[in-house]
């Protein structure tokens, strides 16, 4: 039910949620929210609440103030002090290298706002992608390499040749080269480079429920090849081998426009 913008919020039970230019929501709070908020008023609880909907993606202050209906000057001021007291902070987000969005405190950032492990400050770490793209690389041509050595069977050879990604992983994260905790997610994505660059195949089979890397009863193997033929034209291009080839666009942090690796490639 509206009620009217001036209306005393009951303490521990209900909180303001913005509904339409001049009217406020009245809804349920819990407990923990009105004790961190003790001693606040209502529009900076308004302003806390919003941005706790926002997740650990996070809300720009535009957004904010759509939402709440507040001058921006009440809103800096709100946010301003929210930070002071470490309810909330402010992140850079890759989507806008200008901008920044506001979460609660104690949330991690989620990969869509960071960039995850390819970014450092908002920077595209291009160095720290290749060292991945490389060892990556070699550790399935050792692999390879291993297998060939082992004077088995043609069959047994090929099939000892290919390794999972969570062996990948493992590798990596003992070699100590990232000074960020990488996922499964982050080596595949560096594996599909290869895939792509015609260095590395894969094969997806089944597997037993539980079994590490497998995901919904299937498991992705690679190994390291020596490609018959060069790569199409496209895969050549930066485009190609880009791990962060769909956050790429006219107007972002990576964009075609100011790409040094397709200058590079263009005047090749």
């Amino acid at each position: 039910e509206a009620v009217p913008e001036n209306h005393l919020i009951g303490p521990r039970t209900s909180q303001l949620i913005h509904s339409g230019r001049k009217q406020l929501l009245l809804r349920t709070t819990s407990g923990s929210m009105e004790f961190k908020m003790k001693g606040s008023d209502n529009q900076e609880k308004l302003v806390y609440q919003i941005i706790e909907d926002a997740g650990n993606k996070g809300i720009w202050s535009r957004d904010i103030r759509f939402k709440s209906n507040l001058p921006l000057t009440e809103i800096n001021k709100i946010l301003k002090n929210l930070e002071s007291k470490k309810l909330i902070k402010a992140v850079k987000s890759v989507a806008a290298s200008k901008k920044k969005v506001y979460m609660l405190y104690n949330l991690q950032p989620d990969r869509s706002v960071t960039g995850g492990a390819w970014y450092s400050d908002q920077d595209f770490e291009s160095e720290f992608v290749e060292v991945l793209n490389q060892q990556c690389f070699k550790f399935l041509q050792s692999k390879a390499e291993a297998a060939r050595d082992s004077k088995q069977s043609p069959m047994v050879q090929r099939n000892s040749s290919f390794a999972t990604s969570h062996e990948v992983w493992k590798y990596i994260c003992e070699l100590g080269i990232s000074k960020v905790d990488l996922s499964m997610d982050d080596i595949e994505t560096i594996l599909n480079t290869l895939i792509y660059d015609g260095k590395v195949e894969m094969t997806v089979i089944a597997a037993k429920e539980g079994t590490v890397g497998s995901v919904d009863g299937q498991m992705k193997l690679y190994r390291g090849v020596n490609p018959v033929i060069q790569p199409t034209g496209v895969v050549r291009t930066p485009c190609g081998l880009c791990p962060v080839f769909e956050d790429c666009h006219e107007g972002g942090e990576i964009s075609p426009s100011n790409c040094i690796y397709m200058t590079e490639w263009l005047d090749f």
